[in-house]
């Protein structure tokens, strides 16, 4: 793991220390994968943690690559608030929970939630039921109604891409159907 300072995403000489740590034994093990998986404290609001996230796991990616580490090797995960190593309230600065966990030749643990297309077809809906702006969404309001109707490969593509359209959160951040990393673009 490597740690950031508030609203950061610059790596220490500790945290660069370790990144050297991760590609030495990404080349020691002949490994196939690394996954740097970012994460924020609560302070700040939710939508720009995410942001925030993905910036120091692209950060940890960039030094590895610096590394020597192919950068088609290496998996970036947002994941903000989600997983705090220090359970806090709201806008709590927690040090141990700005941070990026490097993993070399891991599996990528793929939240409970996609074992269930209806179960996660029902999250899409109550996260968009929850967090809506006042304008009407045709396209997601038809979604619901796919999911509701069973038509979970209809509904479920559309409901993701208007909760991210609208800046809100997924079910599981990081994450889309079916419980593939959201790798930038």
């Amino acid at each position: 793991m490597v740690f950031f300072d508030w609203d950061r995403s610059t790596l220490s000489q500790q945290a660069l220390n370790t990144v050297k740590q991760a590609a030495s034994a990404f080349k020691t093990r002949g490994s196939t994968r690394i996954t740097t998986t970012g994460h924020t404290d609560t302070s700040g609001p939710e939508a720009y943690n995410m942001a925030l996230s993905l910036r120091r796991a692209n950060t940890v990616k960039d030094a590895l690559v610096r590394e020597g580490v192919p950068a088609t090797a290496i998996s970036v995960i947002g994941r903000g608030e989600a997983g705090l190593l220090v359970q806090t309230g709201d806008g709590v600065r927690e040090p141990q929970n700005r941070r990026v966990e490097i993993v070399v030749d891991g599996m990528v643990q793929v939240p409970a939630i996609f074992k269930d297309p209806q179960s996660y077809c029902k999250a899409l809906s109550d996260k968009w039921r929850e967090y809506r702006t006042n304008r009407t969404d045709t396209r997601a309001s038809a979604a619901i109604a796919r999911c509701e109707a069973g038509d979970y490969q209809a509904g479920i593509p559309v409901l993701e891409d208007a909760l991210i359209r609208a800046d809100i959160p997924l079910p599981a951040p990081g994450f889309r159907w079916p419980g593939q990393p959201i790798s930038p673009s």
